[in-house]
């Protein structure tokens, strides 16, 4: 059918756009509120050693679901403090009851209305439905548009996600009222506020409590995709671990994330009707682990406060002293981090997250003219589409110039030799990648924007294919991690072997499975091996199982990366 395509993306581009310039100082104040709290909860649930946490939330078990559950939650909480990953789970914790706070203050009122305006329901049930098909990761791309990198557009994103089992359940629970308490509460004069609250939440309790558990669940479950944007804890210890192939460390972290659901899904089921009630009058009891806690927030909160003399126009002042970075597993994140030590920069943050999230927010900042750093490197297209500079490295911490290698599996120049000839061959310039990226970063499909560089440069392509035999249909898979340069020389090579007549599978994967996958022989090839520094660990890991072709691009630069209207020119700058 020869319809034109309905631009439907364009225009939801453009409407993002619109949102994020429209409520610039809406989002600002929500992010600077819902920071706030989660410090608090950081701060108040670090208060004193692990043991008194641990010793805090096994007594709200024993008391809420008897000793047994309680004698895990000890044994369980003391593990995870000896596997070292006690102040991730503190972060996931205060991440998790951020998002569970909110959930609530949104979800129950929205319910409510739902409940009683048949016109409401209509509407907000089918948004229900939209919001609880859409996958997750959708929603963390708007998300760093509004609120930038971090933890906030994590937590917005767990929201929307978290957010529509308490409204509907709130709804059912309130609509689950027998009609006839109902006519009773009007028969007695009832105003509306009374009949909602003296008699519709308190017998649609259960029902909303249920509906509260089922979000925290889920907003749990988002603490790893909320780690993509930056968001601290257990989800970015097994965003690292998968991205490094370190099964026991991933194992570990998930191991935590189920101890915690566990305790958070017990504590949540029992609050109304608790163990030792009769023990202990809930009142009483709730009261003083309320107490105790609403303590450690003022606490908190009084001790976060920044009484420290700073330059407020310095950059550290003025970037909140972060650095954004990208994958927790690549290597320019280890030269950072060394950077850090070099220059001593004990008060700065290396914020985790992904290539695309630290585009997203280099095009926020840049398009406001506002301050940042980001870890850069070169060949990229942020380079042509923004002025931008390398802070200079006088200690060398980010090592001399890199090349990009292309890495193939054993036996692959036996079973298509013609392949294994081209990749061999392939060799291009900073310039000849930085066109293609240019093209996909504005909009182009990648696949597009490959052929349209193939068919200007013959040249360079035949001498790729100059004495490789032609393919009879074999199939040739290339790996490749989701960075900008990665996408813009495998769809390149990709589609020059299909033009030699060769199946050719593309597959995205991070890092560590890209160097695994041609180990163990599951994937062909890649083309995206930066040595001697981003992929040293799994290229001296792996090194024995693979063949290396050598560089097919040289002189790639790694570095801390700021926009040109910033008056600074070296690291060492960064600790004034």
């Amino acid at each position: 059918m020869n319809i034109a395509r309905i631009p439907l993306g364009t225009w939801v581009d453009k409407l993002v756009d619109w949102i994020t310039i429209t409520f610039a100082g809406l989002f600002s104040f929500l992010t600077r509120l819902i920071e706030g709290i989660l410090n608090i909860l950081v701060d108040a649930l670090s208060i004193g050693p692990p043991l008194i946490l641990i010793v805090f939330l096994t007594l709200l078990v024993v008391y809420t679901s008897r000793w047994k559950l309680g004698l895990f939650t000890l044994i369980a909480l003391l593990l995870i403090d000896n596997l070292g990953y006690w102040e991730a789970s503190v972060q996931t914790l205060a991440l998790v009851l951020s998002s569970a706070l909110l959930t609530i203050a949104i979800g129950i009122p929205i319910g409510i209305w739902a409940a009683q305006s048949a016109s409401a329901r209509k509407i907000i049930i089918p948004t229900l439905d939209f919001m609880q098909t859409m996958p997750a990761f959708v929603y963390l791309i708007p998300a760093i548009l509004f609120f930038g990198i971090g933890v906030v557009p994590g937590i917005f994103a767990s929201i929307i996600f978290a957010v529509a089992p308490t409204i509907r359940l709130t709804n059912l629970g309130i609509q689950e009222v027998p009609k006839d308490l109902i006519e009773a509460s009007d028969a007695f004069g009832s105003t509306s506020n009374q009949k909602l609250f003296k008699v519709q939440l308190p017998l649609a309790a259960p029902t909303i409590f249920a509906g509260i558990n089922q979000s925290i669940m889920l907003a749990l479950s988002m603490v790893v995709i909320a780690s993509l944007v930056g968001a601290p804890g257990l989800g970015a210890e097994v965003y690292r671990a998968v991205s490094q192939i370190k099964v026991g460390q991933g194992f570990e972290a998930g191991l935590s994330i189920v101890i915690i659901a566990i305790i958070l899904d017990r504590i949540t089921q029992t609050l109304r009707n608790p163990a030792y009630k009769q023990v202990l009058n809930k009142k009483i009891a709730f009261s003083f682990f309320g107490t105790l806690f609403l303590l450690a927030c003022i606490f908190a909160a009084f001790q976060g406060q920044d009484t420290s003399e700073q330059d407020p126009n310095s950059v550290g002042s003025l970037t909140n002293h972060e650095i954004i970075g990208i994958d927790p597993g690549a290597g320019i994140m280890k030269s950072t981090k060394k950077a850090i030590e070099d220059y001593k920069l004990d008060d700065w943050t290396l914020v985790e997250g992904s290539s695309a999230a630290m585009t997203a927010e280099l095009k926020k900042a840049y398009s406001n003219k506002e301050p940042i750093i980001v870890t850069g490197w070169t060949p990229h297209w942020m380079f042509q589409s923004f002025d931008l500079k390398y802070l200079k490295d006088p200690k060398n911490s980010f090592g001399e110039n890199e090349d990009i290698h292309t890495i193939t599996r054993k036996g692959l120049e036996q079973d298509a030799k013609g392949a294994f000839t081209t990749l061999d061959q392939f060799f291009w310039e900073s310039s000849d990648m930085e066109e293609v990226m240019a093209d996909t970063a504005t909009g182009m499909d990648p696949e597009e924007a490959a052929e349209k560089w193939i068919a200007a440069h013959r040249d360079k392509v035949t001498k790729w294919t100059d004495g490789a035999q032609k393919g009879n249909g074999e199939s040739i898979s290339l790996v490749y991690v989701a960075w900008e340069s990665e996408i813009a020389s495998t769809h390149v090579i990709g589609k020059v072997l299909e033009q030699q007549g060769y199946h050719v599978t593309l597959k995205q994967v991070e890092i560590g499975p890209m160097f695994a996958g041609i180990a163990n022989g599951s994937a062909d090839a890649m083309v995206a091996a930066w040595l001697p520094t981003t992929s040293a660990e799994y290229y001296e890991e792996y090194k024995e199982d693979i063949v290396d072709l050598g560089p097919n691009l040289k002189g790639t630069k790694l570095g801390l990366v700021v926009p040109t209207y910033m008056d600074i020119d070296s690291i060492e700058e960064l600790n004034k």
